[in-house]
């Protein structure tokens, strides 16, 4: 893989967290639970500086960085956004759609560590991959106990 193609798939992952990032934020300010809004904030931090970590690697190979998030993303925020409306702000119905964002943080995650990544970014990215499993993990356990309540 050359480095035109690993700044590529960095940058995919930098629109990934910065997606991540700003959905987690969107979440934290539509729940009701502040634990939930803590939580939610704490994993936006975490997105926020896994990108940061990315647009440094970018920068070392020469590249320029992604500095914003996907349309894709933004799309799914607002239909997150219109959802929430529709159901009053139900901290179900928002959990999970932060849960299928984050559905497509692992599916993107994995495809980038399909690559041939070359050694020091590939251990960034898969330390990064476990991350986005753990908030998946968390995200996806709260929605359950929400659902039981």
């Amino acid at each position: 893989m050359d480095t035109k193609d690993t700044i590529k798939v960095l940058n995919d992952l930098i629109e990934t967290s910065l997606d991540g990032e700003k959905g987690f934020r969107d979440c934290a300010e539509d729940l009701k639970d502040p634990s939930l809004k803590t939580t939610m904030t704490q994993r936006a931090q975490e997105c926020a500086s896994a990108a940061t970590e990315l647009q440094q690697l970018v920068r070392s190979l020469g590249g320029k960085p992604e500095d914003d998030a996907s349309t894709a993303g933004e799309l799914h925020r607002r239909w997150v956004d219109l959802k929430s409306a529709l159901t009053g702000k139900d901290d179900k119905a928002i959990l999970n759609e932060c849960e299928r964002g984050e559905d497509v943080a692992k599916k993107r995650y994995k495809e980038a560590l399909e690559k041939d990544l070359p050694a020091n970014i590939r251990l960034v990215v898969e330390k990064q991959y476990q991350g986005v499993l753990r908030n998946h993990d968390q995200v996806k356990a709260l929605r359950d106990m929400a659902r039981a309540s």
